[in-house]
């Protein structure tokens, strides 16, 4: 019988409570300061871009709910890979628009294209792990 170590998955669950952090801070930052997401939301999309804003932000705030709550962490990670997905176009719209801004949000733009590989595999990560079931704990010390 295989058995997870207890720091295995204090690691797991460290984790996906890191990524529920970063994508509840986003939610939250998406309500407080919509201005600069909705300056991102591409043009393409229907309806106002606060609509968009708004929405992204409640999605992020449900992946984070989703990834912090054990029962749901393997969706929650499957949910932040179709987040991280889906969020970028307007990281490269944001590129696209800031071509005649100064070079340091410039690269700032560009710089986060390629950040959004380690976000998809980190939320990869989450939604692979398989949970330990009852009989395969190893108990807790304590």
């Amino acid at each position: 019988m295989i058995r997870r170590s207890p720091d295995r998955t204090r690691r797991d669950r460290r984790t996906a409570h890191a990524l529920a952090g970063l994508l509840g801070t986003a939610a939250v930052l998406h309500v407080v300061r919509p201005e600069p997401f909705d300056s991102i939301v591409p043009e393409s999309l229907p309806g106002e871009p606060r609509f968009w804003t708004y929405a992204s932000g409640a999605a992020e705030g449900a992946v984070a709910a989703a990834l912090a709550w054990p029962r749901t962490r393997r969706a929650g990670g499957w949910a932040a890979t179709a987040l991280f997905a889906a969020v970028f176009p307007a990281n490269v719209s944001m590129a696209l628009q800031w071509q005649r801004k100064p070079p340091v949000y410039r690269a700032i733009a560009w710089g986060r294209l390629p950040l959004q590989v380690p976000l998809v595999l980190w939320a990869l990560r989450i939604a692979r792990v398989r949970p330990a079931r009852s009989a395969d704990r190893v108990p807790a010390r304590g």
